[in-house]
């Protein structure tokens, strides 16, 4: 997604993690993709990936992809943790309360995205916006904080309706409208995993 965002020409390669090849093995042991490899450098953590993203591929030739405000990096960060402890769950009993804490996550992100950021407000108006209606975490443009949320949002997604039967409350209106948005850009729909693909890698 973020080399989408670059416009950097890539290839895909898939690859069987179950039989992976010698050569990734070499490359990255134990470690789960995806990792970059520059040089003889190896990167296997995602942050560090993009953060080398962004300093190679800069401007002039390239867009920057940071997040102005820094309050978008940090957006909905809870909400993966609390998903975990969700689907892992083996004790029914505790599934009530682990999905409030799910909704409660969901609902703090709702609440940035419906509060207008700092360029949203213009001093010289009268007019008091109270809510945004910016279509990303950080306004009008995916940046690196999409791309770091919006593939976790959508495994929680995905997988909550299959394995729970929950769904992301549609009462989330400002966290819907990121959803839809983030949906109809291919850079983000065509780099998301399929349902069956989601489905395989949490069904043990």
């Amino acid at each position: 997604m973020v080399l989408w965002l670059k416009g950097v020409t890539f290839n895909v390669t898939t690859v069987d993690m179950k039989r992976k090849p010698d050569v990734l093995k070499d490359l990255a042991p134990g470690a789960q993709p995806p990792f970059l490899l520059y040089g003889r450098e190896v990167k296997t953590d995602t942050n560090k990936i993009e953060e080398f993203l962004e300093d190679h591929l800069c401007p002039p030739k390239y867009p920057r992809l940071a997040a102005r405000n820094p309050e978008s990096n940090t957006a909905g960060m809870d909400v993966f943790s609390k998903f975990s402890a969700y689907i892992k769950n083996s004790n029914p009993g505790m599934n009530d309360t682990l999905e409030k804490g799910l909704v409660k996550a969901l609902k703090k992100l709702d609440d940035y995205l419906s509060s207008p950021l700092p360029d949203e407000i213009d001093e010289n108006s009268a007019d008091d916006v109270t809510t945004s209606s910016r279509p990303f975490l950080d306004g009008q443009e995916l940046t690196l904080a999409d791309c770091n949320l919006l593939p976790k949002l959508h495994i929680v997604k995905v997988v909550c309706l299959k394995f729970r039967d929950f769904s992301i409350p549609r009462t989330l209106t400002s966290l819907w409208r990121y959803l839809d948005a983030a949906y109809a850009r291919e850079e983000f729909s065509s780099t998301c995993p399929s349902d069956p693909e989601i489905h395989i890698a949490y069904s043990s």
